[in-house]
């Protein structure tokens, strides 16, 4: 009995299994912040696009790996593989359809990273190094995410993005995305549509409430581990 008791504490999905698994996000904060750079200053151009597609995936191969899903090498293959195809599809056309969809592609990676990290982050039950790291990454992933949006609603939209009269390249695009994360809200670069405006409120909020509960957590909770299963009250 207690054998198949262990076997169900080890199974790949669950988290011993994960726990045991686990790696540290040194690797992946690397990728993220390369990713913020190259944002920052990469052009406008498919080859562009297409080196997002192969950063992102690979950061999302990576957070799997370091979050204890290494074990589903299929999983971590198939993600390779849309990041290939979409960056090859971006290089051989650069209609605006293709770039939308390029742009869209990078938002689900990014939301896929997001999501891992998370998990990886419960996984822990205490506030120690990785989770704290982990908690960075998923901070500047988000501001990612949403300069990703702002690209495929550039490339998707009939008119300009932005009611200065311009779409903005990535790295503005970029910068107008941290600073409403932020709740800065310089007002030198505004979203034209109604479209533009929800998606902007929600990023907004999406940060302000990131670091008033979970980073707030995270302090409030600094050396304290998470009491045992077995141990809490029925």
């Amino acid at each position: 009995m207690s054998v198949d008791t262990d076997r169900t504490h080890w199974h790949p999905g669950s988290r011993v299994a994960r726990l045991r698994s686990t790696h540290g996000y040194g690797w992946v904060l690397l990728l993220v912040v390369c990713g913020f750079l190259f944002a920052a200053s990469a052009p406008d151009g498919g080859w562009a696009r297409s080196l997002f597609v192969l950063l992102e995936a690979a950061t999302l191969v990576l957070a799997l790996w370091t979050s204890g899903f290494s074990r589903d090498i299929r999983l971590g293959a198939a993600v390779g593989a849309i990041g290939v195809t979409a960056a090859v599809i971006t290089i051989v056309s650069d209609a605006h359809g293709v770039a939308g969809a390029v742009w869209i592609v990078n938002v689900v990676l990014v939301t896929g990273i997001v999501a891992v990290l998370a998990l990886g982050i419960v996984d822990q039950g205490e506030v120690n190094r990785q989770s704290v790291t982990g908690a960075v990454c998923v901070y500047i992933l988000l501001g990612m995410l949403f300069t990703f949006a702002y690209g495929a609603m550039a490339a998707l939209g009939s008119g300009p993005f932005f009611a200065q009269g311009t779409d903005g390249t990535t790295s503005v695009r970029m910068y107008f995305s941290y600073v409403t994360l932020a709740t800065l809200g310089y007002g030198d670069y505004t979203p034209r549509g109604n479209l533009g405006h929800t998606v902007a409120i929600v990023e907004a909020l999406v940060g302000q409430l990131y670091l008033v509960t979970v980073v707030a957590l995270l302090v409030s909770n600094v050396g304290r581990k998470r009491e045992p299963r077995e141990t809490r009250e029925p």
